[in-house]
């Protein structure tokens, strides 16, 4: 039709586009809303309902974890259109044109480029507000003086990890030989670190920032890379066993650069307090608590009324929850009983615990807010912008690709940049108020302690022992429940039912996983509870899990350590490591509270490899009586 174009564009308003979106948006932020709400709501009602805590600031607190939410939304989204497609474009044309130290210098620029923009990444900068220096020097500069050192040494493990990982594809070494030498060279390191006061206390971060490593940025764009190695080498399309094993040594060589990096601070002696520091040594060994407030608890005897005075003598019978203690006077048998004459006997109400807050606030006026953006911003611009002109430089000038046509990358890093930003600045205002609270908080329940924001001694709610056992199962609850809702799981339990053709089913592999993580959380308690050191809970399992590693198939394996990843997503970290740390700095005689994580990573390759076998074994045994029958069978056929 004459004066009609032939692609007409049609203009929407902006209640007509919202109507569109609004689905879209509902879609992806109520799927980070189920990875979260169990652990939020979890923490909220122990610390309510069992320590008999309140939340303080909780108006903050709710409105940073909305914050968490909506940028995991943003950022999710932005790391699907934009890092992405950058990573699977390469991944798939790098391998067939280039050269092995082309492809190899491309893998370490990338794990150490992803490394940079893991969320959990801030959260480990952050963590050393919380350690005493007094009480461990080194774990104390390593954090402060040395953050920036630090958060290197974990990109450069990362790097080397994926160099090793994309020469193991095109090698096609088995995941075994190469794990079982690493985790028997970092134990025996980690013995001898034992042994020596200063680099004891580094142990728990080391082992850590290999779980920190293998979050959302990082596992996708390394998979992508080993995948498109796999189509080259093998001609593998990438769905089957193929991508899984470089997750693994992307979390196991981290922990070898941080144990080098104190190891040479350790000698120069530049740390807290060595004869070479240069920095500040007026800095206080105690924590900083004036940014809690102060909550008044009245523990005196509630007085007995005239009223309940006379009820007592009309009925000669103690209300409920009443206390009757005896003392003295002259006991005699009488007929078989026992007679006490002129006892002294006092009744008493039983203790109430009254809180008081002198101060109604919702929202903690020492964080400007200001200030939180502005550094949630910087640390985004540092972490996504890098990596995605990285990404971009190498397609277009190293391997002249262009992104197909209609692509969102621009769009997708936009979003990602944008998730970067909401994302660390809800962390800062939620999630990490809420676990140091909960987890300065825990130690009540077996102990007496100054819990967060109290400004005198409580506790033990339960007992030495029984406060022991309560924290320990909530850690384990926590742990457990936290895993069934990361997102990660699911995708893996899948991939998993699809390459092992159903021997090892989704629901079955998804509990083997929460149930070790759980395990590994409450040993993490239990190390701190009882003051054993980090060295004897990690030997253990990982001494067992290298038989069982050995042992087992190949496709076992690989999926078996790689299932540790997905137990260290984006709220799990901020949360588990908030928590340790509150723990570690409120029990006498523990330092830091750093190897939870460690102890949650080694959980889930114990379980899932034991199960495996178990489930190899069953299936073998059917297998027999099919064919002892089929051999039964086959003579009358015969006949």
């Amino acid at each position: 039709m004459a004066g009609v174009p032939d692609n007409p564009r049609y203009q929407l308003g902006l209640r007509d586009s919202l109507r569109i979106l609004w689905p879209y948006v509902k879609r992806n932020f109520m799927n980070q809303v189920e990875g979260i709400w169990f652990i939020v709501v979890y923490l909220i009602v122990f610390q309510l309902l069992i320590l008999q805590l309140p939340i303080a600031y909780a108006g903050m607190i709710a409105f940073g974890i909305f914050v968490v939410a909506v940028g995991l939304m943003f950022f999710m989204e932005g790391l699907r259109l934009g890092l992405m497609p950058l990573g699977e474009e390469i991944g798939s044309v790098l391998p067939k044109n280039s050269r092995m130290p082309v492809i190899l210098v491309f893998a370490f620029l990338l794990g150490a480029g992803a490394t940079f923009a893991e969320p959990a990444i801030a959260v480990l900068k952050a963590a050393g507000a919380g350690v005493k220096p007094a009480e461990a020097p080194l774990l104390y500069s390593l954090l402060n003086d040395f953050s920036g050192q630090l958060v290197s040494a974990v990109g450069v493990g990362v790097g080397v990890a994926v160099m090793l990982g994309v020469l193991r594809f095109f090698f096609m070494w088995p995941l075994k030989y190469l794990a079982i030498p690493a985790v028997a060279g970092l134990l025996s390191l980690s013995f001898y670190f034992s042994q020596v006061p200063l680099l004891s206390d580094v142990l728990g971060l080391a082992w850590d920032c290999g779980a920190v490593t293998t979050g959302p940025v990082t596992v996708p764009l390394v998979l992508a890379l080993g995948i498109g190695v796999c189509r080259v080498v093998s001609g593998d399309s990438g769905g089957g066993n193929s991508g899984f094993g470089i997750v693994t040594l992307a979390s196991l060589f981290p922990i070898l650069a941080v144990l080098m990096l104190a190891m040479y601070h350790h000698t120069a002696g530049d740390y807290w307090g060595g004869p070479n520091y240069r920095g500040d040594t007026t800095v206080a060994a105690a924590v900083d608590v004036t940014a809690e407030p102060v909550i008044e608890i009245e523990k005196s005897l509630e007085p007995i009324t005239d009223a309940e005075f006379q009820a007592y003598l009309d009925s000669g019978e103690l209300p409920d929850g009443y206390e009757l203690a005896m003392h003295g006077g002259n006991a005699r048998l009488v007929n078989g009983k026992i007679e006490v004459l002129e006892p002294e006997m006092v009744i008493t109400k039983p203790y109430r615990r009254d809180f008081t807050f002198t101060s109604s606030e919702s929202w903690d006026t020492t964080i400007a807010l200001d200030a939180t953006a502005k550094t949630a911003f910087t640390d985004a611009l540092r972490a996504i912008i890098p990596l995605c002109v990285f990404l971009y430089f190498v397609l277009r000038i190293v391997l002249r690709q262009r992104l197909q046509p209609r692509n969102d990358v621009g769009v997708g890093v936009t979003f990602a940049f944008v998730g970067m930003i909401l994302f660390g600045a809800g962390i800062a205002l939620g999630l990490t108020p809420l676990g140091g609270q909960l987890g300065s908080n825990v130690p009540v329940a077996f102990a007496e302690i100054f819990p967060w924001g109290l400004n005198h001694i409580e506790g033990p709610l339960f007992g030495a022992d029984a406060g022991k056992v309560v924290a320990i199962c909530f850690a384990f609850f926590l742990g457990y429940g936290a895993t069934l809702a990361e997102p990660a799981l699911n995708a893996l339990g899948d991939t998993v039912e699809r390459i092992t053709v159903g021997a090892f089913r989704k629901k079955l592999l998804m509990q083997s996983v929460a149930f070790g993580v759980g395990c590994g959380i409450a040993a993490g308690i239990f190390k701190m509870a009882y003051g054993i050191p980090l060295f004897w809970m990690l030997a253990p399992p990982y001494l067992l899990v290298l038989v069982l590693t050995w042992i087992s198939p190949d496709e076992f394996v690989n999926f078996s350590w790689d299932s540790a990843g997905v137990t260290t997503g984006p709220i799990t970290v901020p949360l588990v490591l908030a928590m340790g740390l509150g723990v570690g700095a409120n029990i006498p005689g523990v330092s830091d509270g750093f190897g939870i994580l460690a102890l949650a990573s080694v959980g889930p390759i114990l379980t899932v490899l034991g199960v495996g076998l178990y489930t190899q074994r069953v299936q073998r045994r059917a297998q027999r009586k099919v064919d002892e029958t089929v051999e039964t069978l086959a003579p009358a056929d015969a006949n």
